[in-house]
């Protein structure tokens, strides 16, 4: 709860920072600190999924705040362009940046009031090392996984809207109706795979999303007109089949007590990786598309096929450590 409450805090403070400041530079500065809210909440918010839900539904937990979180990434660009569009690009981003904060006042509101106080025992800042030494070979191998599969969507990321709209001459409206598409795709598809992950295994439904991460980028790469990009968005929408379930199991794989610096240390690692490798992502683009797009399905398959040979069933995990439990 504490940590929820400082974390909106400090995204309030950036909102402040350009609601008064309405130069550039300001602009890069607040943006550092509501920017970096998901990052610093997500971990908290997943612990306590982790301490309210039972363990059987946290996959349906975790889903459904997926989710909710989508509704307003959906909704808020829609509002903010309005805004600028009537009142222009100062004081329509000033309004809706308002509008922000006022509905972050709200959210301290619900934290201080629906979120229970947890007086936990005091204990020593989790080190990134320690957290290491802590994981479970399984949490390692998805970890490993995790990053290949992340290089198929951070190497091509900045070059989706460049490829739509100038390698293949379409306008921003039809990229906005894709990103609708691939919106309205992953929300429609949260809860039955959550519900489905809760009647089979964790593994399959995690290996389906890697799949996806795959071959968006193949697609993309033969996508030159509208049914085509339709369906490459449709399965940028469908990378979100298991991002639940895979949030899911790193819960249930990391240690009692230190689920939160797990999950932590978790992203840092892979975030890390994942965002030095991806410099490379322009001189991909440089010697062509296809070497950029191709590249990024290559080492997503990696990683896919790592975690199909390698990782394993949280489920035939638990059944494996039962008698273990039991002997004397």
């Amino acid at each position: 709860k504490k940590a929820l409450f400082v974390y909106t805090m400090i995204a309030l403070c950036g909102y402040i920072i350009i609601i008064v400041f309405p130069v550039w530079q300001a602009v890069l500065l607040g943006a550092v600190f509501f920017i970096s809210w998901t990052a610093l909440s997500l971990p908290a918010i997943l612990s306590m999924v982790s301490s309210t839900v039972t363990k059987e539904k946290q996959t349906m937990g975790v889903s459904l705040h997926s989710l909710v979180r989508r509704i307003p990434m959906a909704l808020g660009p829609v509002v903010g362009s309005v805004f600028i569009s009537i009142y222009g690009i100062e004081i329509g981003a000033r309004i809706s940046f308002g509008i922000a904060f006022a509905l972050g006042i709200v959210a301290l509101w619900f934290i201080h009031k629906f979120i229970e106080d947890r007086h936990e025992k005091k204990t020593q800042p989790p080190k990134i090392a320690e957290s290491w030494a802590k994981m479970s070979r399984e949490l390692r191998i998805l970890l490993i996984s995790d990053v290949f599969v992340r290089f198929a969507e951070q190497i091509p990321y900045a070059f989706v809207v460049v490829w739509v709209m100038k390698s293949q001459d379409f306008s921003a409206v039809t990229f906005s109706m894709l990103t609708t598409v691939e919106m309205i795709v992953a929300m429609l598809i949260y809860i039955p795979v959550a519900y489905l992950s809760e009647k089979t295994s964790s593994k399959l439904t995690v290996s389906i999303t890697f799949m996806f991460f795959t071959l968006f980028p193949l697609v993309l790469l033969f996508s030159e007109s509208l049914p085509m990009l339709i369906l490459a968005f449709v399965i940028r929408g469908l990378k979100e089949f298991g991002e639940p379930t895979r949030k899911a199991l790193i819960v249930k794989l990391a240690p009692e007590g230190g689920k939160a610096s797990t999950f932590g240390t978790y992203y840092f690692i892979r975030d890390m990786i994942v965002s030095v490798v991806s410099l490379s992502s322009a001189f991909l683009w440089n010697l062509g598309p296809g070497f950029n797009f191709i590249t990024a399905s290559f080492l997503g398959l990696i990683g896919t096929l790592i975690f199909i040979l390698f990782g394993k069933d949280e489920r035939v995990l638990i059944k494996v450590n039962i008698p273990f439990h039991n002997q004397p």
